[in-house]
């Protein structure tokens, strides 16, 4: 799990609501349903008319579960994993490479077209088909998150303007003004905390999750057509530590380094 979205979600609600309670007024003044209603309802109905029903649904089952999760594929992982079938291709021959178990659904799939004999146009075509597939379904995510952190803020200016007009509706008793304004601000606080709490940050950590996603499936390419033309585990390496962010590459020099400290002189 990425404790980073569970923690900024978690920490961010605390600390609204204990502000409110060291305001000294209580929760229970905040809490409107008909402004939530308005908030919610009119934010989901916007965002299934900008987007297809079936789309909207999956990218929210999906997107939650996605952006809590941390990043599935290890960069370094499967970089060992290709100098592994690099190793193999070479010794045995690409047709070895058969009974080779691969944990990495596309990497398996890539392996199998180098054991079929595809030509390395094939393997790039396929496999570039696969990659934007699996990124179209990743931004869909991200764009369907962002489009209800975009509808809420409006959504709660529109209740206020609901609740404003029921204020004037109510001026010849003064005594139900304030009341009446205090509710009218709460879809706008609802707007806002629901978009700059959960909708937007929900919608960036999808973005970064995918490109990671892109990343690591560029990588997964590289590999597999590494592995196809026959090149050494050791070639393909450094060819593949040149893709990944500094902070891998880092990572990966320094491991390099205790592991030559490691050995006896």
């Amino acid at each position: 799990m990425d404790l980073a979205t569970l923690v900024g979600l978690i920490v961010g609600t605390i600390v609204v609501v204990v502000a409110i309670l060291i305001g000294g007024s209580g929760l229970a003044p905040f809490i409107n349903i008909p402004s939530i209603l308005i908030v919610i309802g009119g934010s989901f109905s916007a965002t299934l008319m900008r987007f297809p029903i079936r789309e909207c649904f999956t990218a929210m089952k999906t997107g939650f579960g996605r952006a809590f999760r941390e990043q599935m594929d290890d960069p370094m992982a499967l970089i060992e994993t290709a100098k592994e079938l690099a190793d193999v291709a070479r010794k045995k021959g690409l047709i070895a490479l058969e009974n080779v178990s691969v944990a990495n659904p596309l990497m398996a799939k890539g392996v199998q077209y180098c054991s079929d004999g595809r030509d390395a146009e094939f393997i790039r075509e396929m496999m570039t088909k696969e990659i934007n597939a699996s990124i179209a379904r990743n931004e869909m995510g991200e764009k369907i998150f962002r489009a209800l952190g975009d509808a809420a803020p409006a959504f709660g200016m529109i209740g206020t303007l609901v609740g404003l007009v029921q204020m004037l509706l109510e001026l010849s008793d003064p005594t139900k003004i304030g009341p009446a304004m205090a509710v009218a601000l709460l879809t706008t606080l609802y707007g806002a905390l629901l978009a700059n709490l959960l909708f937007l940050p929900l919608a960036d950590k999808l973005d970064t999750r995918a490109q990671q996603d892109r990343n690591s499936r560029q990588l997964i390419l590289d590999s597999v057509l590494g592995i196809n033309a026959g090149v050494s585990p050791r070639v393909l390496e450094e060819t593949l530590l040149v893709g990944l962010p500094q902070n891998a590459q880092k990572a990966d020099n320094g491991n390099t380094e205790d592991s030559i400290a490691a050995e006896p002189a």
